[in-house]
């Protein structure tokens, strides 16, 4: 329906741009929200380019009053939201006792509570107009919980762990209202434009998603795809839901080639 509302944090690029446009393509209403306005205003551009309706809006997610100024905002434009997606995000690395409590609480403030304060913000009005979705982008690293990306696996853990107790207490009541949670790997984006830690975990981050075959456009399509049919967890890739499996199912095997692997990634 033509009149159907998403609003995309971290909207002004990568996997959020990428998104919008997919849903550009289905007609919707695109709000991109961003900490750079002039970097969602030039995506917002590129949906209106399609023939969908879009809205622009700042957005620093690591601040309560940004959050409510923006739900206030959108609001007042468009009445609310159907599609809410938590995307906006920041990269670190580095092991538990290299980083510092500052990097700790930056990093929890921004990719978990960030999700907290979008859903506080957003998810009520949904309830009221009796349906939406829900969508927190997490991450493999939450899953996966392989040491040297500490600060970082916590935090998408926590952002998993919420988007299922969320969907709990939701079905509890009732409501209409859905959940998912993304937790894509390694791809091609600008992840590391805010990156904190070693040099050498950077460089390998990097390296990292040069390696990746897919791109945010690839992402993009398996998630919005995975919303449109109701699933909860959403792993875009092949290999990483394979690797999920096997930590269910057998954990200490799992981790048994999670150190080998980790192991010899450092030798090399």
């Amino acid at each position: 329906m033509a009149t159907q509302r998403v609003l995309i944090t971290g909207g002004g690029s990568g996997l959020g741009r990428a998104i919008a446009l997919r849903y550009a393509a289905k007609g919707w209403r695109v709000a991109l929200a961003d900490i750079s306005l002039e970097r969602a205003e030039a995506v917002a551009a590129e949906v209106r380019e399609r023939g969908a309706e879009a809205a622009a809006f700042f957005v620093d997610v690591s601040r309560d009053d940004a959050w409510i100024a923006l739900r206030d905002a959108v609001v007042a434009q468009w009445g609310g939201v159907d599609h809410l997606y938590n995307n906006a995000g920041v990269a670190s690395a580095g092991t538990l006792l290299q980083t510092s409590l500052d990097d700790w609480r930056w990093m929890l403030d921004v990719n978990l509570m960030s999700v907290v304060r979008g859903c506080q913000a957003f998810v009520p009005g949904m309830v009221a107009q009796g349906g939406g979705h829900v969508v927190n982008t997490a991450s493999f690293a939450g899953v996966a919980c392989a040491g040297g990306l500490s600060s970082y696996s916590v935090a998408k853990a926590g952002v998993i762990a919420l988007s299922e107790t969320l969907r709990a207490e939701l079905a509890l009541t009732d409501s209409k209202v859905g959940v998912s949670v993304v937790c894509p790997s390694f791809f091609r984006t600008n992840l590391l434009e805010n990156f904190r830690g070693p040099e050498k975990s950077r460089n390998m981050a990097s390296k990292l998603m040069e390696k990746a075959v897919e791109t945010a456009d690839d992402i993009a399509a398996a998630v919005v795809d995975a919303v449109m049919a109701g699933r909860f967890m959403i792993i875009p890739t092949s290999p990483e839901r394979t690797r999920w499996r096997l930590k269910r199912f057998l954990p200490e095997f799992y981790f048994r080639k999670l150190v080998a692997a980790l192991r010899a990634a450092g030798r090399a």
